[in-house]
C-alpha cells in the first residue's frame, strides 16, 4: 500500500512518481498531456487533500496559466476522466489518484477536520459482489469521514 497523507513519507518523490506515471500513461495511450493538465495533476499531487476547482484556478491565475473556470474544470474533467484523480463528491473537490492508469474501486478517508484524504481500496468485497452480479463496475464513489491520526490527537 503506498504512503498516506496521514503518514510521514518522501513527498517529493511521492509527486515526480505520480507525474512520471501520468506521464507514461499518456505516451503508451496517445493522450496529450498539455502544461496546464500537468500542472493541475501536479498542484493535486502536491497536497494530500481534496481540493475545489476554484482553488486550483487560484494557482493557475497566479501562474499566469488561466484565470477563468472552463481552464480548471476541463483539466481536472481529463484527469478525472483518465483515471489520474478523483471526485470527492461529499467536498466537491477533486484528489489526486494513488493508482493513476489502473483499474480499481477507491474508497476515500476524508478527515472532517483538516480535510485530508487518503484513496484506500475496497476492490476485494466490491469486486467480489460485481463478480457474483455478472457487473462491470465503471465509477465508485465511497467515503468515509472521520478523524485523521494528527487531529484525533487534537480532539
Amino acid at each position: 500500500m503506498p504512503p498516506t497523507a496521514f503518514e510521514p513519507h518522501d513527498h517529493s518523490s511521492c509527486i515526480a512518481t505520480g507525474i512520471a506515471t501520468v506521464e507514461t500513461h499518456c505516451a503508451e495511450n496517445k493522450l496529450q498531456l498539455t502544461p496546464v493538465r500537468r500542472r493541475v495533476m501536479e498542484i493535486l499531487l502536491t497536497e494530500h487533500r481534496a481540493l475545489g476547482a476554484y482553488e486550483i484556478l487560484d494557482c493557475l491565475r497566479s501562474e499566469g496559466l488561466g484565470s477563468q473556470p472552463p481552464v480548471a474544470y476541463r483539466a481536472l474533467d481529463f484527469l478525472v476522466t483518465n483515471g489520474f484523480a478523483h471526485k470527492i463528491e461529499r467536498l466537491n473537490a477533486f484528489a489526486a489518484c494513488m493508482h493513476p492508469g489502473e483499474s480499481h474501486a477507491p474508497a476515500f478517508l476524508i478527515c472532517k477536520s483538516c480535510d485530508n484524504v487518503v484513496e484506500t481500496t475496497c476492490a476485494p468485497v466490491l469486486a467480489a459482489a460485481a463478480a457474483g452480479a455478472d457487473f462491470k463496475i465503471e465509477r465508485t464513489v465511497i467515503e468515509a469521514l472521520g478523524l485523521c491520526p494528527n487531529c484525533k490527537t487534537d480532539h
